[in-house]
């Protein structure tokens, strides 16, 4: 039997955290940056929404006498508004940003969420006025309400996801932060294919994440898209209102697939640091650490999700009157 010592100080092992350690303050900066231009970067996208909004309904105009004419550049503004749209503050890229740095994912599931969250919020806008102006036939006020609870229950669903990763990350701190007890017992020397020796002894970041992993991916999907976006609406209600119903559709499911492109980008970019990172890490630091380390960054990631949610919830405007000002 050998026995080897390492010479690593406490103090250096804690070193070769600093991928972390970098990460992190890259975090923190972005945020207190985003922090101090959201006044600025608001005013910016409602003047730039209000101009592209006009030029959307002067095309389902153009549309509605010379479909073959403007279709196709209704489709193609659609797209680019999406792509633009998605640029702008959002709740959505707050979520899908938090989750996939402080989580590890594959690359192909993190695709598959911006792509059903994009395509779920254009689905919700238009099922939202088919429902409301359509089958029960009620007032166009009642969009602006429903849109309201809607965007309400998005953000409750946002705090909801960073509750649930504040505890997942504080029970996996616990299970490894927690000292052994000393239990007495009668040797057994049993030799089999399962006696565990030699063994994983610490589990993988993907194994400690696994298992119910559904239930965030759910919440993360209908967090981002159960509110509908604002442009979508006005598109929907003009073109019904001229006739050009079909249209409107096909105009925001083109949104929708701008918005993807985006949050997408935003996804593999957000990916492929924090792949980096772990890259960084390599294994200079003990495999405890590094899960106590990871599990720290989740638990700060689910409460950037809970102040977010706060803060996103006592913003909406309440409605006056069963009207209340369209939003981004």
């Amino acid at each position: 039997m050998s026995v080897i010592f390492s010479q690593r100080t406490p103090g250096r092992r804690w070193l070769s955290l600093w991928p972390l350690a970098l990460f992190l303050l890259l975090m923190l900066v972005g945020g207190l940056w985003i922090w101090q231009a959201w006044p600025q970067v608001m005013l910016k996208s409602a003047l730039w929404q209000r101009d592209v909004n006009q030029q959307l309904s002067a095309l389902l105009n153009a549309v509605a006498t010379h479909p073959e004419r403007a279709g196709g550049s209704l489709l193609l503004l659609s797209f680019m508004y999406g792509v633009l749209h998605a640029l702008g503050p959002g709740h959505g890229k707050v979520v899908i940003a938090t989750w996939l740095a402080t989580h590890p994912s594959k690359l192909k599931s993190s695709i598959v969420l911006t792509l059903a969250a994009a395509l779920l919020q254009g689905l919700v806008a238009i099922g939202l006025v088919v429902g409301v102006l359509t089958v029960l036939q009620l007032p166009a006020r009642q969009l602006h309400l429903s849109g309201f609870w809607l965007e309400k229950g998005s953000y409750a669903l946002v705090g909801g996801l960073g509750i649930l990763l504040c505890w997942r990350a504080i029970k996996r701190l616990r299970a490894l932060l927690r000292k052994p007890a000393f239990i007495a017992f009668t040797p057994r020397h049993v030799h089999h294919e399962k006696c565990g020796c030699g063994h994983q002894h610490l589990p993988t970041q993907e194994q400690l994440h696994s298992g119910d992993d559904w239930r965030a991916r759910l919440m993360i999907v209908l967090s981002m898209g159960m509110r509908p976006c604002s442009g979508a609406i006005m598109v929907l209600l003009f073109s019904k209102v001229i006739g050009v119903f079909s249209w409107g559709m096909a105009s925001v499911l083109a949104m929708a697939a701008g918005t993807s492109l985006t949050i997408t980008s935003l996804a593999l970019l957000v990916h492929t640091f924090r792949a980096l990172a772990v890259k960084l890490s390599g294994n200079k630091a003990p495999a405890l650490w590094r899960q106590v380390g990871w599990s720290t960054l989740a638990l700060a990631g689910g409460v950037i999700l809970l102040v977010a949610a706060l803060v996103m919830w006592f913003s909406v405007p309440q409605p006056v009157g069963g009207l209340r000002p369209w939003r981004g």
